[in-house]
């Protein structure tokens, strides 16, 4: 998956780049490397949030659409977005009646607990009932709550209250590892988005829910700005490693700071082809061509993943 949410601030600085062309040629340069690393692998454009028609035909003005095998959104509509949990099969008739037919995913859909965890359980019965006949992959965000001590990497402010703190209440499973209700009630079909700090050590605490849950689809990323960390590659070798059982989007993104017009994150690359680069590198690396091992799916994103 090419990036996550690019036409959200949180993940793309767009006053850097307010007509998404840095954006479009980072995406086209993932996509053409990783064709040329292995054909077979499924490219999928990273979940735009919010859902919006008018930014995914720019997107296709710029052959972005057409580069990828699939596109994807995230919506939210219990805690962030302006419309009703009902409203889904419009949203995505929307996109389809843009994209024609590539499939459309939905890389994350969640609710909040932060209001009262029944909420939780009914916003994930309802996502379930009404997007798990319309589209070929759900992924619910997420599988833990946030922890207390880490910085939520959203565009909410901590002043803003509620819309800062739902960041932390995502989970199906608390931050002291007990189940949620929704945890019990968790759907057959239904994957899961779960995001992995460097050397998170929740991984293998992951694995064990994600089995228990019966999940058989996952979304996690790999970091660019991470690659540069001391000993990265042994971190991203055991994550890997550790999901391997699974079906596995990776998405592949966040600049790393030396590579950035300026030193952040969300900042458009200075030279796109250094994105190409790496999702090359992580595609050879965890997704090589005629691997026997079950390959991972590339993700090209609103900001994260292969």
């Amino acid at each position: 998956m090419l990036w996550n949410e690019p036409n959200n601030l949180s993940h793309w600085d767009f006053k850097l780049d307010p007509d998404w062309h840095k954006f479009a040629a980072m995406a086209l340069a993932g996509a053409q490397a990783i064709r040329r690393a292995n054909p077979e692998l499924t490219i999928v454009l990273g979940g735009i949030s919010p859902i919006d028609p008018n930014f995914m035909q720019l997107l296709k003005s710029y052959g972005v659409v057409d580069a990828v095998d699939a596109v994807s959104v995230h919506g939210f509509p219990l805690d962030w977005n302006h419309w009703q949990i009902h409203e889904w099969p419009d949203k995505i008739a929307e996109i389809r009646a843009i994209v024609g037919d590539k499939p459309v995913w939905v890389s994350e859909a969640g609710v909040s607990s932060f209001g009262a965890e029944e909420v939780q359980a009914w916003g994930l019965k309802k996502t379930a009932e009404l997007l798990l006949p319309l589209v070929e992959r759900v992924h619910w965000y997420s599988l833990f709550d946030l922890p207390a001590a880490w910085t939520a990497t959203t565009r909410h402010k901590e002043a803003e209250g509620s819309a800062y703190y739902r960041h932390y209440y995502m989970g199906l499973v608390r931050e002291d590892m007990s189940p949620k209700p929704a945890a019990a009630a968790f759907p057959a079909g239904m994957g899961v988005c779960q995001w992995f700090h460097y050397e998170d050590p929740r991984l293998d605490a992951a694995v064990d829910w994600l089995r228990k849950l019966r999940v058989q689809y996952l979304r996690t990323g790999i970091s660019w700005a991470d690659r540069f960390r001391p000993q990265a590659e042994k971190w991203f070798d055991r994550q890997m490693s550790a999901l391997a059982g699974f079906d596995t989007t990776v998405t592949l993104c966040f600049t790393p700071e030396h590579l950035g017009e300026v030193p952040h994150y969300t900042s458009p690359p200075k030279d796109p082809q250094d994105f190409g680069e790496f999702a090359a590198w992580a595609v050879a690396r965890y997704a090589p061509a005629k691997s026997r091992v079950a390959q991972p799916v590339a993700e090209l994103s609103e900001a994260g993943a292969a």
